[in-house]
């Protein structure tokens, strides 16, 4: 059994542990755009490639005749890399490009939720060019909708991929219709499209599912933390942290709630086959927000997001190469997938100036030397030098994820890890802590009228 992983990030740290601890003992073949540290203990073979380039990955995947691939990911999958590699009849767990337009295009996820009547979004409109729109006319126009039909309240999102980074808010980056306008033009001048939406008031969370066709198969629901620093301060970045319940729910959240986005998670799987006339086949992430109204959907991924397949995979306490299987083979079950009833927390070491500057890039981490049974490190943009050291590059470095029997015993884990790494680093110190819990509990309990 030889497994094809393509992967950039501690995202794919994660999925090849997962991987080894299978009974089927496969043969990891990393594709990798580094010396990712821990690809080098768990693959047989890694490869140091652009991964964008997609016909080096090809040509890998010619040599090297892997059973399937795992593309880890957003860019990869969003240029097509699963069209090319099924064209030489190598299976892959991740979904074809038109499918994954689910994630690529903003515009792509609000209309067809809009045409199925999956009835998760907020007010929203599309803005583009067109041979009949002057470009003062356009301009005009999202200034109206800003000021006029969204009050001031809005969301503006890139309609194409952008590592996460892509969407901005009124009141957090941008504190005018005026600058909201301009970002909106911006976005349009270099993607030719933008999706703006009414701001929700809410707690976000996360919810994947691996997804085979029309089945929809979920894991615990997580909370990340996008903001760079403390109390949710800063630009958004990947995400610094994470974390998910012993339940598999969440504090702030009821089993309603849940119930809402798992079933949004197997409309947009059923909107995917009837528009594009192919099964999805792969991880189907889905964000959402809880709001006094209900759960709404804030976008969608269609890959493990990253931490988040930090926290949901060292849980996993069933073969994840034979789900794998069963997503290519279209006999995805519940039967096959089980986690542990578990807390974890993640908390990200990153470079001191992440993620405004790149002052660390090449300079050494020093990794604590022992780390609990309890405690896992996965190793995202880091790269290990000919003498053995550890050296930064320019994005999040480490996730450290301790777990426990509670959230607070997963939390203390990770922060006396992460305290032990010494360096040019930081990390968040508040992530998952009782006080910040609390305040999304607090806030969601004031939505509901509690």
């Amino acid at each position: 059994m030889k497994i094809l992983l393509i992967s950039n990030s501690a995202r794919g740290h994660a999925i090849a542990e997962a991987f080894s601890r299978s009974p089927q003992k496969p043969e990891i073949i990393a594709a990798c755009t580094g010396r990712d540290p821990g690809m080098m203990k768990l693959a047989k073979e890694l490869h140091v490639v652009d991964i964008n380039g997609l016909s080096k990955i090809v040509e890998l995947a010619k040599a090297t005749k892997p059973d399937f691939a795992f593309i880890a990911p957003d860019d990869p999958i969003g240029a097509g890399l699963a069209d090319r590699l099924e064209s030489i009849g190598v299976p892959c767990v991740a979904p074809q490009k038109n499918l994954a337009r689910i994630e690529s295009s903003k515009s792509f996820a609000r209309n067809l939720m809009n045409k199925y009547g999956i009835d998760g979004s907020p007010a929203f409109r599309v803005f583009s060019f067109s041979s009949m729109d002057a470009k003062r006319q356009l301009d005009l126009d999202i200034r109206h909708y800003l000021e006029y039909e969204l009050k001031g309240q809005y969301v503006v999102k890139y309609d194409a991929l952008k590592g996460g980074k892509g969407v901005k808010l009124s009141g957090e980056h941008l504190s005018t219709i005026h600058m909201g306008a301009k970002y909106a033009m911006e976005c349009i001048d270099q993607c030719g499209t933008v999706v703006i939406e009414e701001k929700l008031t809410g707690v976000e969370f996360s919810l994947l599912s691996f997804v085979s066709g029309l089945k929809t198969v979920d894991m615990p629901a997580i909370q990340d933390y996008k903001r760079a620093y403390i109390d949710d301060e800063g630009p958004n970045t990947g995400g610094m942290g994470t974390y998910s319940d012993a339940n598999h729910l969440l504090p702030f959240l009821n089993a309603d709630d849940l119930k809402a986005a798992s079933n949004y998670n197997a409309k947009i799987a059923e909107a995917l086959m009837k528009e594009c006339g192919e099964p999805y086949k792969g991880i189907l992430y889905g964000g959402f927000i809880a709001t006094k109204n209900g759960v709404k959907i804030i976008e969608y991924n269609a890959r493990f997001g990253d931490p988040e397949a930090l926290n949901v995979l060292p849980l996993l306490e069933t073969d994840l190469v034979a789900i794998c299987q069963s997503i290519i083979a279209g006999t995805l079950s519940q039967e096959l997938v089980k986690f542990s009833p578990k807390a974890t927390v993640c908390k990200y070491i990153t470079p001191k100036s992440y993620p405004e500057d790149k002052k660390e890039k090449g300079q050494r981490v020093l990794v604590p030397e022992r780390i609990p049974d309890d405690v896992r490190l996965y190793y995202g943009d880091v790269s290990m030098n000919d003498t053995g050291w550890m050296i930064l590059g320019t994005s999040r470095s480490i996730g450290v994820v301790g777990i426990g029997d509670t959230i607070g015993d997963a939390e203390k884990l990770a922060q006396e890890v992460c305290e032990r790494f010494s360096g040019p680093v930081r990390f968040r110190e508040d992530i998952a802590t009782i006080e910040s819990i609390q305040q999304r509990v607090d806030l969601m309990q004031k939505l509901r009228g509690r």
